[in-house]
């Protein structure tokens, strides 16, 4: 059994359009890295340089907000859910900035 994550429309893109995709790892990070390698450039999306999570991206593990799990380090196996949702405030203008961010 793998980790299922669940794609937002603005990165479709990366995974030929498909709304859900398979992934492995025991944390966040091993996860992403995982990912990445099957769909390159998506961690970028996602990550910043400095190896945070980008600040208009909201990640859930099982309906927890990672952020609360451990960010990166929050483990992940088998069976779990991940789901990529881009943040949004600020009512359209902010979603466009995520939107432009992500989508750069």
């Amino acid at each position: 059994m793998a980790i299922e994550v669940r794609i937002p429309t603005i990165l479709r893109s990366y995974t030929g359009g498909a709304k859900a995709v398979e992934g492995s790892g025991d944390t966040l990070a091993a996860l992403l890295s995982d990912l990445d390698a099957r769909h390159s450039g998506i961690r970028a999306r996602l990550i910043t340089e400095e190896g945070a999570l980008h600040r208009f991206v909201n990640i859930y593990v099982n309906d927890e907000d990672v952020r609360f799990l451990g960010s990166l380090d929050a483990k992940v196996g088998d069976g779990d859910t991940v789901t990529i949702l881009p943040a949004v405030a600020g009512g359209a203008l902010g979603l466009l900035a995520a939107a432009a961010y992500l989508g750069r």
